[in-house]
């Protein structure tokens, strides 16, 4: 018999740069081959945010492939989880995606409009990444 095959989650929120990119990390680390994920933006920024790769890293999670990416790149792909973790994002029309894939959403603040001291907005980027690692825990693992 052959190994199962990873189960496919795509993580949605509006630009794509912070809370979707800690996400599919997160998912692909965590998840120890039991799940491939990706993750892609609404009305993606086209860069990722510093302080997600520096949050991911001072965490001990590797950021391959770390990129800002539209949804209509996956439009093709079919899914078993689609995860938003936006409120905006949840709350728009979503491409059609192949089969029926689980939805979930996982409202999480936003770190990139944390303002305040480096440490402040490092402690948003922390507390984003916290939320996303017990939901994963929660939920997926």
């Amino acid at each position: 018999m052959g190994a199962k095959s990873p189960s496919n989650v795509l993580i949605l929120c509006t630009g794509n740069s912070c809370r979707s990119i800690m996400g599919e990390a997160l998912v692909n680390h965590l998840g120890g081959g039991r799940y491939h994920a990706v993750s892609a933006g609404s009305d993606p920024a086209g860069y990722v945010h510093p302080k997600s790769l520096e949050t991911l890293r001072r965490h001990g999670v590797p950021t391959p492939e770390a990129r800002s990416k539209s949804w209509d790149e996956f439009a093709h792909k079919q899914f078993d989880y689609v995860i938003t973790v936006c409120d905006q994002a949840a709350g728009e029309t979503c491409p059609i995606f192949k089969g029926a894939p689980k939805k979930l959403h996982w409202s999480t603040p936003d770190p990139a409009k944390a303002t305040g001291s480096d440490e402040e907005i490092a402690a948003a980027f922390d507390e984003a990444f916290a939320m996303l690692k017990k939901r994963i825990e929660d939920e997926l693992l």
